[in-house]
């Protein structure tokens, strides 16, 4: 039997909330070709991974911890939150197409 109670440190990793909010942004963009609608969900969740990645990084460097996983989840959302914003942008700036009449 396999006791809960791990005394020697030997965690299993977690993955940081950062890289899982930027990647489902990331994932959303590439799996749904639904842009008008995906863009409504995948703006908050850039957003959160952002802060996130943020937060997880500052406490990284207070606790002299690897840096990685929160800066992969900094990047991920970047790119998620860029591609939702100039999609926005990108609506805005035609007001000819037919999602806007």
């Amino acid at each position: 039997m396999i006791s809960t109670d791990d005394s020697t440190g030997d965690r299993p990793r977690r993955t940081s909330l950062a890289v899982a909010f930027g990647g489902a942004s990331v994932a959303l963009w590439f799996c749904c070709p639904f842009w008008m609608l995906i863009w409504l969900v995948v703006l908050p969740l850039g957003l959160t991974g952002l802060v996130r990645g943020v937060i997880e990084y500052r406490a990284a460097s207070r606790q002299d911890t690897s840096r990685t996983q929160p800066l992969i989840g900094l990047s991920l959302s970047t790119v998620g939150t860029g591609a939702a914003v100039a999609y926005m942008i990108f609506v805005v700036m035609h007001p000819d197409l037919p999602v806007q009449g």
